[in-house]
């Protein structure tokens, strides 16, 4: 009898980034004042700005500016491509996706005088609120260690965030799209899905894009509808913090040893970001049920914890209980239950009024958050954005990452989460100095109050300050619905150059 052998898994990660944001940003300073916004408030919780697409900008043609930057930064050969995914919660085709990003892409590429994407390449979309980018990846990631062993993939995480105006949810508007390079023996991050963790629960009212929200709706001249989502923005922050701590649960259970000391020594954590305060929040309970876990076997977890416990005037053994609770139900009910972790909330408010708070969480969400706070919330792109303005930085200030554990944390309303662990790869610093993240920040174009307000509501602006002068934008929707040719609906577009 012929014995199997498994298989050996190749190294596979990201080798390089880019990032395209539309020029258009709304300053939260005066969006405050145009609104009576709290303005200390709002650059603490939130950041400083966000964009705005330009009219004519759909996410096809912010996906397809940001694979064009890749490819050029990266000098990658289309032809070698043989997996081109789109992460996206924005599409406005509900049968075309990747493909159609694809096709932007070779003719930019054709206009240049450059190959196109390899004819055999897979072009997948995938969709799951916020997380579908990093569903993306993992899938990419199996192409490569399997059947697209020798080729290269790309990534194309882009979305636009939209909100109504006077919601709470306002303030927290983007757009932009971040393409990652992934191929094996990466040149910037090795990404382990053999000890990665995943979870998922159905949140029936957390954040959801049903259909019934474009009746009656008149799309503008390029086609598209208002995409403001319905969002219950309490419960939302309390599914992201639940089903983050079951997505670790799900990485330590593949992991030996304690879990708040393996926190504790990650270089750095970079991962989905709605806001500027939510990750933050997320991580730091994160740490205090890692302490919590630990606690059953290890006397100084337990007496770091009951610290924060004494200081919150919460009993250590009620805390403990309601730890191995189970959480958030995940049936998806009309009306969204009461906070499932109301002691863990008093316990983390002490956390954070103590020393350990600053090396815990501070100090592994930093590098890359002051970029953040230009960004907005970009949904899909939020997570890879992050990581690669963290990289960039790390790169430019010569941060140590050397040989050192990273973790990435992806989450998608509705809901799901993934822990991916990573590491840096060798001469990392070439490959994070070439994605040029901060220098795709530059040239934005601040928007006035009733520009700000045409734009958001009819997707027009001043023809003045239309700074569009590379990439793609939709030059014409199809209306024809005839027995002989139907087009209806259908994005036509204009090349105006290398973005």
């Amino acid at each position: 009898m012929i014995g199997h052998t498994s298989p050996v898994i190749p190294s596979v990660g990201i080798s390089g980034m880019a990032l395209y944001v539309p020029p258009y940003r709304v300053d939260l300073e005066q969006w405050c004042r145009w609104t009576g916004g709290n303005r200390d408030k709002t650059r603490a919780v939130v950041g400083h700005g966000f964009r705005m697409p330009a009219p004519g900008q759909s996410i096809y043609a912010i996906a397809a500016n940001a694979v064009l930057r890749l490819i050029d930064r990266c000098g990658i050969d289309p032809r070698r491509i043989g997996h081109l995914a789109l992460g996206t919660e924005s599409s406005t085709d509900n049968a075309a996706g990747a493909v159609i990003v694809r096709g932007l892409v070779d003719r930019a590429l054709q206009a240049e005088g450059r190959p196109r994407v390899a004819r055999d390449c897979e072009v997948p979309e995938l969709k799951h609120a916020c997380l579908g980018g990093v569903y993306a990846i993992k899938g990419a990631l199996r192409h490569l260690a399997l059947d697209g062993r020798g080729r290269q993939a790309i990534v194309v995480s882009a979305d636009i965030a939209e909100y109504a105006r006077g919601s709470s949810g306002e303030p927290t508007q983007g757009a932009g799209a971040v393409a990652m390079l992934l191929e094996e023996n990466p040149r910037l991050l090795a990404l382990d899905l053999t000890r990665s963790g995943s979870a998922s629960a159905y949140r029936g009212a957390d954040f959801r894009k049903p259909f019934l929200r474009f009746a009656g709706q008149v799309p503008g001249r390029d086609g598209r509808l208002r995409d403001t989502p319905v969002f219950n923005g309490k419960y939302s922050t309390d599914c992201y913090i639940d089903e983050t701590l079951h997505a670790l649960d799900a990485m330590f259970a593949r992991r030996a040893g304690p879990r708040a000391a393996y926190l504790r020594g990650l270089g750095a954590v970079f991962m989905h970001r709605p806001y500027h305060r939510m990750p933050r929040a997320a991580w730091a309970m994160a740490y205090l049920f890692a302490l919590g876990h630990d606690a059953a076997d290890d006397g100084e977890a337990r007496s770091e914890l009951a610290r924060y416990c004494d200081a919150a005037q919460v009993p250590l053994e009620a805390l403990l209980r309601e730890m191995r609770s189970g959480g958030l139900d995940g049936s998806g009910t009309e009306t969204p239950p009461p906070d499932p972790y109301p002691l863990s909330q008093q316990v983390l408010k002490a956390f954070r009024d103590g020393d350990a708070h600053g090396a815990v969480v501070e100090d592994k969400l930093r590098l890359g958050s002051e970029a953040m706070m230009e960004l907005g919330n970009l949904y899909t792109a939020a997570l890879p954005a992050w990581l690669g303005a963290g990289l960039e930085e790390a790169a430019v200030r010569e941060y140590a990452l050397d040989d050192r554990d990273l973790l990435l944390m992806g989450y998608g309303s509705g809901d799901a989460a993934e822990a991916i662990p990573a590491t840096v790869a060798p001469g990392w610093r070439d490959a994070a100095r070439a994605m040029g993240f901060r220098e795709a920040l530059a040239g934005a174009v601040d928007l006035e109050r009733e520009e700000y307000v045409s734009l958001h509501d009819a997707g027009e602006v001043d023809g003045a300050r239309r700074p569009l002068a590379a990439g793609f934008v939709v030059d014409r929707v199809g209306m024809r619905n005839d027995p002989e040719f139907q087009d209806y609906g259908i994005e036509y577009y204009r090349y105006l150059g290398m973005p």
